[in-house]
């Protein structure tokens, strides 16, 4: 047999954003302005949590939890996404796309999970009200954390593990502006059927299994509400589970229409757009939507910013 050469591919070219250079630098600006006024909204979420007596409970301590996630998502790709459209340096090394690969799939997952959690607790809020702190203990809060947390990352760790043993030998250029699944497949020399149905099923099952428990948990606190039919029930319900129940429709939503679905209906344009909403706008908005839907969570977070201008 006559043995063939195939070179392997040692990086990456990201060409998802500058395929237009003329509109590069606005694209820059306009990036850097919603990812640096991401992380004011959610550091000083994170620090109104920490610091304010007022927010240390079960409730709030999921909302830090999905505030450091908000952060970590974006900081994934955006810093190199920055430097793609300013510098042109599209080039991203094997191990540096393996890595920012490992971290954007281990942060998407956790916030899967840990919405599911937050449903649990708004669950528990709203049909248990009694008895609210002894069910959602400090113990099990921290014990429900540490699961989320551990559950993505070792989904992530099966999912790179899986794109990143394939054989990269052809072209190199990542229609993304960073390493997603989906255009990883695409450029794969080898064999993804079997690889894809993993994928798909791992991600079917861990997606469905969060989706339930939300759904579930508001069915359930949708039956308490018609069962007890009283005078306000809905609006003070509404200021219970609205902001949580406007984060997972936005996120699970534009999660779903990326990852869980077959490599064969891959859209670089569409994805680059769905992908945007969940990696830079939902963190974005997510603080936004729990400060204008609470009014001690807007009170805290206007302590904070006062406290800044008097120390500047």
């Amino acid at each position: 047999m006559q043995r063939v050469n195939i070179s392997t591919v040692s990086e990456f070219i990201l060409v998802g954003l500058s395929d237009a250079p003329e509109i590069r630098l606005l694209l820059f600006v306009l990036f850097l302005l919603i990812y640096l006024a991401t992380l004011a909204g959610n550091i000083t979420l994170l620090v109104a949590i920490s610091t304010d007596s007022h927010l240390h409970s079960p409730m709030y301590f999921f909302l830090g939890n999905l505030s450091l996630l908000d952060i970590l998502c974006p900081t994934s790709t955006v810093p190199k996404m920055l430097g793609v459209l300013l510098l042109e340096n599209r080039e991203i090394s094997f191990f540096g796309c393996l890595f920012q690969h490992f971290s954007l799939i281990a942060v998407v997952g956790t916030e899967i999970f840990l919405l599911a959690v937050m449903a649990y607790d708004r669950y528990v809020a709203v049909c248990h009200p009694l008895r609210y702190l002894s069910i959602v203990s400090t113990k099990l809060c921290a014990h429900l954390a540490v699961g989320t947390w551990a559950a993505g990352l070792l989904n992530s760790l099966l999912h790179t593990s899986l794109i990143f043993t394939l054989s990269f030998c052809g072209p190199n250029k990542i229609q993304q502006y960073y390493c997603d699944i989906p255009p990883l497949l695409a450029l794969s020399c080898s064999s993804t059927h079997s690889r894809e149905l993993v994928i798909l099923a791992v991600a079917g099952v861990l997606g469905s299994s969060a989706c339930i428990v939300t759904l579930v948990s508001y069915i359930y606190i949708l039956l308490e509400i018609l069962s007890k039919n009283s005078p306000g029930i809905w609006q003070k319900a509404f200021s219970t589970c609205g902001s949580h129940l406007t984060v997972v429709c936005l996120f699970y939503g534009t999660t779903i229409c990326t990852y869980v679905r077959p490599s064969s209906t891959y859209s670089p344009h569409l994805d680059r757009v769905v992908s945007m909403l969940y990696g830079m706008l939902t963190p974005l908005l997510n603080p936004i939507i729990y400060s204008l839907r609470n009014k001690e969570v807007k009170c805290a977070v206007k302590r904070v910013i006062s406290r800044v201008r008097s120390a500047l």
